[in-house]
């Protein structure tokens, strides 16, 4: 990981070439990994690193995500190294943490801005869960890849991503039901309205028939209590009907956790997008007015694209008090991430 005094940073793999022929001396850091560890030492150090992994995403709900990543890829890379002396099943705990940690890394990249390291470290996800005889992570994969096309607005990708990790061996009924999911979000992208609703549905029962293993942190999100409720009320915007879009973010809003500020936030925006569609200009208004302070506080890539599509909403009306009252705090909260970063 490289940075710069402005506190920007991005992920630059190297080669023993690249360090040789470095024009400027570089310091490099080996931390070996251990000759032994002992299966009670292996579960201990899983249990411990299990713990803190729900820590780390509770931590990313509420700050900017680029102060996440250089401890979530210590992380990853202190897993991988205890793993290589452990015995089994501990050796594959502890690979099938560090996939988990991998992933969420992925994910973090991917709310900086930075698509390119979101797949990366996904990759690095499925080889890691692949050797912790985990071939899940596979198919979750394709949903991952799924959705960074549907940020890009690539319906054609979504839904064919998508739907190669539904009709994958290897994936479980949640990541069936996720697949789907994002299928349907694909089809909503294209106003396809029945085979998106077709989606839904798939998705919802595939989910009410997972099993959550409680010795492994669950794919996908955590914070949203129905996914496929959630998914319908996003997809309904794309699909030209913004008002039943508002209702259905209304109800699934209020279930979220308190303290889930970053998935509030972004369904808030979507909501907010909603009603700004749909001519509710005042009630748009007042929403956008409640999540603005949180999108700054998150600043996350993706979400941003929702305020993006908002804020040109909004200036449909661009007399209109409440709207002209919202544009300095568009302004802070649309800034480049970097420039977010260095005032945070």
């Amino acid at each position: 990981m490289s940075s710069d005094s402005g506190a920007q940073s991005w992920l630059a793999p190297l080669t023993r070439g690249d360090l040789l022929s470095a024009p400027t001396p570089v310091i490099s850091i080996a931390i070996p990994a251990p000759a032994h560890i002992s299966p009670g030492q292996g579960e201990a150090a899983a249990a411990a690193f299990a713990a803190l992994f729900g820590q780390f995403r509770r931590l990313g709900q509420r700050v900017f995500p680029a102060a996440l990543l250089p401890a979530l890829i210590a992380q990853t890379q202190t897993l991988r190294g205890l793993a290589a002396p452990a015995p089994n099943p501990a050796r594959s705990i502890l690979l099938g943490l560090a996939a988990r940690y991998a992933e969420y890394t992925g994910w973090t990249a991917q709310e900086v801005g930075d698509d390119h390291a979101a797949l990366w470290w996904t990759d690095e996800a499925v080889q890691l869960a692949a050797a912790a005889g985990q071939p899940e992570m596979g198919a979750y994969a394709l949903v991952r890849r799924a959705l960074v096309g549907m940020y890009r607005g690539d319906a054609a990708e979504t839904i064919d991503l998508a739907q190669m990790a539904w009709s994958d061996p290897r994936a479980s009924e949640r990541v069936r039901g996720l697949a789907a999911l994002r299928e349907a979000q694909g089809y909503a992208l294209t106003g396809a309205d029945s085979a998106c609703q077709h989606a839904l549905e798939r998705g919802r029962e595939h989910l009410a028939k997972a099993k959550d293993d409680p010795t492994n942190p669950i794919l996908g999100t955590s914070t949203v209590p129905d996914p496929a409720a959630m998914a319908t009320g996003w997809c309904l915007h794309d699909l030209g009907r913004p008002t039943d879009a508002g209702a259905v973010l209304d109800r699934e809003i209020s279930q979220l956790p308190a303290d889930a500020q970053k998935t509030r936030t972004r369904f808030a925006a979507r909501r907010a997008l909603a009603y700004a569609v749909a001519g509710e200009v005042d009630h748009a208004c007042a929403l956008t007015s409640e999540l603005l302070s949180d999108a700054l506080e998150v600043s996350s890539a993706t979400i941003r694209l929702d305020l993006v599509r908002l804020a040109r909403a909004l200036n449909r009306w661009p007399n209109h008090d409440p709207v002209r009252s919202l544009q300095p705090e568009f302004t802070r909260a649309l800034r480049p991430l970097t420039r977010q970063a260095r005032q945070s």
